[in-house]
């Protein structure tokens, strides 16, 4: 009779094991898909190019930078495309941000019918959104997405109607307001937003909807539960370590480029402007790509802190890539408790389970691997001559971050990458977007089972 339940208990064990698997390789096929749809829309669909059509790897590219909400451009997305072809980006771009699945699971609800849970898992995966709770906060998304946008249209287009003209205006803001809460980076502009660095109210605008994106869909709708709607009395655990890390994040990197940019990028500006362009190289190199600076001329210790930047990026079920404010946060509360002799990291007075951050370590862990090798490939397949070129290896390393992090910021180099490296981008760009961790349980073999026995403990020197 035992050994019958035991059986019993590890079907169950496998059968919801592969249940996720399939849930997660769902979410990774239909980024995946999205991506082949826009390729072929950019190689095949007429009008959407003022000059020649792009070629299989540049389309690719093109498309993946826009599933992904990255913003690497190997053409100039202003000029080379038609309005109909800004059109195509746009809606990879929303698309790509919220989710196909998304959008599927929407549309069956309004329907009046049910999703299946294999299609509501992979919904989840991508938002940080329990199964259970699925079909409640996906009736907000739609709501808080579009009105989000909404108002950071209206924004935008109040700041360009007088410059722009009233109907240029409109489909500039409407572009940006979609690109900056999807975190893409994409503009319809030449020189992205360089041109509008003495307007405070538009980076203000283009800004707030950055970090709002960045906060995710969970974040943001437990804020609006507790401070607009009053429904609860307390914020969750992921929010405060969310909120917060953005918060410390945005404040220091905004003086340390106030500081180091003083006399170099930001030389020449009023106060007030160059103090709201210090704030706007804080926000985006955290998967948004915007940029009112050339950062092939910016200091040293500006790159560095910008990859950095690159590496945590934003919070987990939002539009940015990163390993997460989140996994940053528990890496260093845990070494803080470590430090004093803690064994758990606690965050508000509630303990955070050892597997969590033992899983922000390795998420951690494995997107430095995937940076060191896609730089060393990289590397490898650029002409000769960046061999030799230290500067050269400064912006590969800058392309490569960009990449994985989906931020879209580049140093001069993405027009440069040969056919072969802009295959590494895509992959980086694509792994950066679905996550490395979903990304490795969707190849995750569907028959795999969690060992029922443990080996004998034993000590191993550190440090």
């Amino acid at each position: 009779m035992l050994d019958h339940w035991q059986w019993r208990t590890s079907a169950v064990r496998r059968r919801g094991l592969r249940e996720r698997l399939f849930g997660v390789r769902l979410f990774v096929l239909s980024f995946a898909g999205l991506i082949v749809v826009g390729t072929l829309g950019l190689l095949l669909l007429p009008g959407l190019y003022t000059g020649p059509r792009l070629g299989l790897i540049d389309s690719l590219f093109t498309a993946t930078s826009a599933v992904c909400v990255t913003g690497l451009i190997v053409v100039d997305t202003a000029t080379y495309f038609t309005r109909l072809g800004q059109v195509w980006i746009l809606m990879l771009i929303q698309a790509g941000g919220l989710g196909i699945l998304t959008f599927a699971t929407i549309i069956i609800r309004l329907i009046g019918r049910r999703s299946s849970l294999d299609v509501e898992s992979a919904t989840g995966s991508g938002m940080g959104i329990k199964v259970g709770s699925i079909g409640i906060l996906l009736r907000s998304v739609l709501a808080m997405t579009f009105g989000i946008e909404a108002v950071g249209a209206i924004g935008l287009w109040l700041s360009w109607r007088g410059p722009l003209g009233a109907g240029p205006a409109a489909w500039h803001a409407i572009f940006h307001a979609v690109s900056a809460f999807c975190n893409a980076g994409f503009s319809t502009f030449s020189n992205n937003l360089v041109g509008w660095r003495t307007s405070p109210p538009v980076l203000f605008t283009v800004g707030s909807l950055v970090v709002l994106g960045g906060l995710g869909f969970v974040v943001l709708n437990d804020l609006w539960g507790r401070f607009v709607r009053r429904r609860k009395r307390h914020v969750d655990t992921q929010t405060r370590i969310a909120v917060w890390t953005t918060a410390v994040l945005i404040v220091a990197a905004t003086a340390v480029f106030l500081f180091f940019e003083r006399s170099v990028a930001l030389a020449g500006l009023a106060p007030v402007t160059r103090f709201t362009n210090a704030l706007f190289m804080a926000i985006t190199p955290r998967t948004a790509g915007f940029n009112t600076v050339d950062y092939g001329v910016t200091s040293n210790p500006t790159i560095a802190l910008t990859v950095a930047l690159m590496i945590i990026g934003g919070s987990p079920g939002s539009t940015a890539g990163g390993i997460k404010t989140t996994s940053a946060a528990l890496l260093v509360l845990g070494l803080w408790a470590r430090l004093r002799g803690h064994r758990h990291v606690a965050v508000g007075g509630r303990t955070v389970r050892e597997e969590t951050v033992a899983s922000a370590a390795a998420l951690a862990i494995g997107g430095i691997a995937i940076l060191a090798l896609a730089t060393f490939l990289l590397l490898l397949v650029e002409p000769a001559r960046a061999v030799q070129d230290r500067a050269d290896f400064v912006r590969v390393v800058f392309e490569v971050h960009s990449a994985f992090g989906t931020v879209g910021l580049s140093m001069n180099k993405t027009g440069d990458v040969t056919s072969a490296g802009r295959v590494i981008l895509v992959g980086l760009m694509f792994v950066g977007r679905v996550g490395p961790i979903a990304l490795a349980a969707a190849l995750a073999n569907r028959a795999a089972r969690r060992a029922a026995f443990r080996y004998a403990y034993d000590e191993v020197a550190i440090g």
